[in-house]
């Protein structure tokens, strides 16, 4: 059984729904604030999404110095699964722990609305239980989400099939329609969907489930 921590800062706002979807699936989660240094007594990290200090600065700009980023840092390089969501993706760039940045969404738009996602890559620990071109429908909720990187970063992501989900219909203006990236080891992933928001078919979605069993190391049937 999987032990979660997730991270809280100053901010966050869905870490409900993420210790929600964690334990929905069998695991058992922790609030940690994000002052704290030691994250050794779990198995995974979740960073969620929210507005961490106020999104001042830029969103993930100020996160990114907390105590607790550290300590990220070293259990990433551990390979411990470490997942930002929205606003935790946004973190996790700004703390060098995911290559890119976020920006304002195209048309400086709010949105919160359905989106579809297409599988492109299953050596993440997010996508390892799904198929490549499997289609999920997660929603989204962000104004800062539009994935952009340099010419260079773009082709060692594609090199290195460190593009772990697109947008089928683009709605925000990300770079070659991503939705979310890992690191070359595949135990950090970052997207700006909310999975933990798409856990069950009564609220519109359950393909999250696919996501979160997959980064619990567990099967999809979970």
């Amino acid at each position: 059984m999987s032990h979660v921590a997730v991270v809280v800062f100053p901010g966050s706002n869905c870490e409900y729904d993420a210790a929600h979807a964690v334990s929905a699936l069998g695991g058992t989660s922790d609030f940690v604030w994000h002052t704290e240094t030691d994250l050794s007594g779990y198995d995974a990290i979740v960073l969620p999404g929210g507005f961490a200090h106020g999104d001042y600065l830029r969103p993930g700009a100020i996160a990114r110095f907390s105590p607790v980023m550290e300590e990220v840092g070293q259990r990433a390089e551990a390979g411990v699964p470490v997942l930002g969501i929205c606003n935790g993706f946004q973190v996790l760039t700004e703390a060098g722990l995911l290559p890119g940045a976020l920006q304002k969404n195209r048309g400086l738009t709010f949105l919160c609305q359905p989106s579809r996602l297409a599988v492109r890559s299953v050596r993440s620990v997010l996508t390892r239980g799904a198929r490549v071109g499997q289609e999920l429908d997660i929603p989204i909720n962000h104004f800062s989400g539009a994935y952009t990187c340099d010419d260079e970063t773009l082709a060692e992501l594609h090199a290195h099939d460190q593009v772990v989900v697109t947008y089928t219909q683009n709605p925000n203006g990300s770079r070659d329609d991503i939705a979310g990236v890992s690191n070359r080891a595949g135990n950090v992933v970052g997207l700006m969907p909310h999975p933990e928001r798409a856990m069950s078919a009564l609220l519109g979605s359950e393909d999250g489930r696919v996501l979160f069993a997959s980064f619990l190391g567990l099967s999809v049937a979970a």
